[in-house]
C-alpha cells in the first residue's frame, strides 16, 4: 500500500493533515467527565463540530489539541479568513472564589492560580548596583529563584538571540578569575558570574567559587544534560585599577549594553593594560610607607625622627628588591616575606647597638606595617561571615603562612641582636595616640603609599586618604579621649572605614576594596606583633603569647568591623527599582547568607 493511501493514525500530537479532496471535520476535545470533589469543575456542554469546506493546513487542524497556531493573526482569525471556533470557558468553583492564597497556604495546598513569586527589577536593571541585584538571586535557592525579566527591546519578536553557551561560560569564568585574583570576596565573585550568565539569557546557572578553583554549571532544562566549566586561579595580583575596569565591564554586561564579542574585546584590553605605576616608583613607595609608619608608632617629631625615617625607608626598599629577586627565581611567596622582613629587623638592631636612643624598635615596627597582609585578612573574614567557609579557611591559612614568614625573618635577626646585647626597648613603639597632629598626617601618608602599592586608580587616591583620616581620627578619639579599649576602638574605626568605603564605591560605581583595604593600614596590629616576637626572642614565652593573641584579636576586630560597615551601608541604602516601568510584584529583599538554621 502506498503511504499516501494509509489510513490516518491517531497519536499524541493529533491527527495528520487530511487529503486535498476530502471534507474534514475538526472535533473539539471532549469535555472532561464530572469529578466529585471540592475543586471539580462544573460540566460543560460539548460544542458542535465545525465543518471545514476546504483543505485546512495541518497547523490549523491541530490548533485545538494544544499545538501552536502559526497562521493565527492578532484578530483571532486564521490566514484563510475563517473565524476561529470559540473555546470552552472554564468556570471557577466555589472553593476557588472563597479561599484566599493565605488560607490555601495554611491548609498546606497550593492555590490553583499559583503562588506569586517576587521578581527582580522590571525591564532595565535600573539604578541599583549590580552586586546588590545579583546577591538577591545568589542568596536564593534555584528552585525559588524568580525569572529574570528582559527589556522591551529583547522581548520584541524580531529580536532573535542566538546562544553560544560554551563561549558565555568561558567569558564568565575569565571575569570571575580576574575578580578572585584581585582579592574580591567569594560572594562578590559569584554574584558577578551569575549576573553575566543572566544577562546573556542563561538563567539556570549555579556558580561556585573556592580559593583556587571557580566553576559554573548551566542546565538548559530538566531533560537536557547540564553544561559545566571550571577554571583554576593560579596567579594573584593586586591591581585595583584593573579591578575597577572589570567592575565597569560587569556593570555594562548586566545592564544589557554589551554583546559577548564586545565583552571579549574589552576583557582582552583590560588584561593587556599595564600597571599605572612603574616598578621603581613602587619600590620608593614601599620605603615611604615604612617611614610614615615610624612617625605613626613613634609619634615624635624631633631631630632623631628623620634618621629613624631614613633607616626605615632604606630597609623597606632593600626588602622589596630582595623579595622581587626571589620572585624572579620562582621561589614561593613564603620565602619572599622571610627575605623582605630581614632588612628592617637588621636596621633596627644596628640602631640599637649604641646608647644614642635612635629607637630601633620603631624601625622594626615600621617595617612590619609594609608587610602585613591586610587585604587577604579582610577577604578571609568576609568569606567566613558570608558562609563561604572553605574559601575563608584557605585564605586564613594563607594569612597565617605569610605572617609566619614575617615572624621567621624578624625572629632570626632578633635572636642575633639579643645575642649581641642590642638595646631594644619595646616601649618606643607603644607611645599610643600621644601626638595627634603628627600621627594623623603619618596615617594618611601611610594610606596613600599603601593605595599606590595596590595599584589604585589615581582618581581614587584622594577618597582613600580621606577615608583613612576618618578611621584614624575615630580610633584616636576613642582611645585618647574616651579611654576605650584599643581592640574595641579598632573595631569601631574599621566599621566606619567600611561604611564610608562602601558609600564611596557606590558613588564611583566600583568595588569597595580600593577604598577600604588601604584605609585600614594604620590600624594594623604591627606593634603588638613586634612585641610578641621580641618577647619570644628574649625568652619570655608567656608575654609573647599574650602579645600574639592581642595582635590576632586586633586583626579580627579590624576585619569584622570592615565587613559590618559594608553590610550596614547595604542595609540602609534604598535599592531603587527599574526606571522604565514598575514591577508586577514587590522587589525581593536582599536575603541574608543563611547557610544553617542553628541546629
Amino acid at each position: 500500500m502506498h503511504p499516501a493511501d494509509a489510513p490516518p493514525t491517531e497519536g499524541l500530537l493529533g491527527h495528520p493533515a487530511p487529503p486535498a479532496d476530502a471534507t474534514t471535520v475538526v472535533p473539539l476535545p471532549p469535555a472532561l467527565p464530572e469529578t466529585k470533589g471540592l475543586l471539580a469543575p462544573e460540566p460543560e456542554p460539548t460544542p458542535e463540530p465545525t465543518p471545514v469546506p476546504e483543505q485546512v493546513p495541518a497547523s490549523a487542524a491541530r490548533a485545538d489539541t494544544g499545538r501552536a497556531d502559526t497562521g493565527r493573526t492578532d484578530t483571532g482569525r486564521t490566514d484563510t479568513g475563517r473565524a476561529e471556533p470559540e473555546r470552552p470557558v472554564r468556570r471557577r468553583s466555589v472553593a476557588e472564589d472563597t479561599l484566599t492564597p493565605e488560607e490555601w497556604r495554611a491548609a498546606g495546598y497550593t492555590p490553583p492560580t499559583g503562588i506569586p513569586v517576587p521578581d527582580l527589577t522590571a525591564g532595565a536593571p535600573g539604578e541599583a548596583p549590580w552586586p546588590d541585584r545579583m546577591r538577591t538571586l545568589l542568596r536564593t535557592p534555584m528552585s525559588e529563584r524568580p525569572a529574570f525579566e528582559r527589556t522591551a527591546r529583547e522581548m520584541h519578536p524580531s529580536a532573535a538571540v542566538t546562544r553560544n553557551v560554551p563561549r558565555i561560560l568561558d567569558l564568565t569564568l575569565r571575569i570571575g578569575e580576574l575578580l578572585l585574583a584581585s582579592g574580591e570576596a567569594a560572594e562578590d565573585v559569584e554574584a558577578a558570574m551569575l549576573g553575566i550568565a543572566h544577562a546573556y539569557r542563561l538563567d539556570r546557572c549555579e556558580p561556585q567559587v573556592t580559593f583556587t578553583l571557580i566553576g559554573i554549571s548551566y542546565q538548559p532544562s530538566l531533560v537536557e544534560p547540564p553544561v559545566t566549566a571550571d577554571r583554576v586561579v593560579r596567579r594573584r595580583t593586586s591591581d585595583y585599577t584593573r579591578l575597577d575596569a572589570v567592575y565597569e565591564l560587569v556593570a555594562d554586561i548586566t545592564a544589557e549594553k554589551v554583546t559577548v564579542n564586545d565583552a571579549y574585546r574589552r576583557l582582552a584590553v583590560i588584561r593587556r593594560n599595564r600597571h599605572p605605576y612603574p616598578a621603581w616608583f613602587l619600590a620608593l613607595t614601599t620605603g615611604l610607607l615604612a617611614g610614615a609608619a615610624t612617625f605613626l608608632v613613634g609619634g615624635r617629631m624631633d631631630d632623631k625622627a628623620w634618621l629613624v625615617f631614613a633607616s626605615a625607608f632604606v630597609a623597606a626598599v632593600l626588602g622589596d628588591r630582595l623579595a622581587s629577586a626571589l620572585a624572579r627565581r620562582r621561589l614561593p611567596e613564603f620565602y619572599q616575606f622571610v627575605a623582605a622582613a630581614m632588612p628592617a629587623a637588621a636596621s633596627g638592631i644596628i640602631l640599637s647597638l649604641n646608647d644614642w636612643g635612635l629607637r630601633g624598635s620603631v624601625v622594626i615596627t615600621g617595617g612590619l606595617f609594609a608587610l602585613l597582609p591586610g587585604r587577604a585578612l579582610v577577604a578571609a573574614v568576609q568569606d567566613g561571615l558570608t558562609g563561604f567557609y572553605i574559601t575563608a579557611a584557605a585564605r586564613l591559612l594563607e594569612v597565617i603562612y605569610l605572617v609566619a614568614g614575617i615572624v621567621i625573618g624578624v625572629m632570626v635577626i632578633l635572636y642575633l641582636g639579643v645575642g649581641f646585647e642590642a638595646n631594644l626597648r619595646p616601649d618606643e613603639s607603644l607611645v599610643g595616640v600621644s601626638y595627634p597632629p603628627v600621627q594623623m598626617v603619618a596615617a594618611m601618608l601611610l594610606t596613600l603609599a599603601f593605595a599606590t602599592l595596590l595599584q589604585t586608580d589615581r582618581r581614587a587616591l584622594a577618597l582613600v586618604t580621606v577615608n583613612s583620616g576618618i578611621g584614624w581620627a575615630s580610633y584616636g578619639a576613642l582611645v585618647y579621649n574616651a579611654g576605650v579599649n584599643p581592640i574595641a576602638a579598632t573595631g569601631v574605626a574599621a566599621g566606619l572605614v567600611g561604611l564610608f568605603g562602601q558609600l564611596m564605591a557606590r558613588y564611583r560605581n566600583g568595588s569597595a576594596l580600593p577604598y577600604v583595604t588601604a584605609a585600614i593600614g594604620p590600624l594594623m596590629p604591627g606593634s603588638a606583633l613586634y612585641l610578641g616576637m621580641l618577647a619570644f626572642a628574649q625568652g619570655h614565652s608567656s608575654a609573647g603569647l599574650v602579645s600574639v593573641f592581642r595582635a590576632a584579636a586586633i586583626a579580627m576586630a579590624l576585619a569584622v568591623g570592615v565587613n559590618l560597615g559594608g553590610e550596614i551601608a547595604r542595609l540602609f541604602l534604598k535599592l531603587p527599582v527599574g526606571a522604565e516601568r514598575p514591577s508586577l510584584y514587590p522587589v525581593m529583599p536582599r536575603r541574608a547568607a543563611k547557610r544553617t538554621r542553628g541546629f
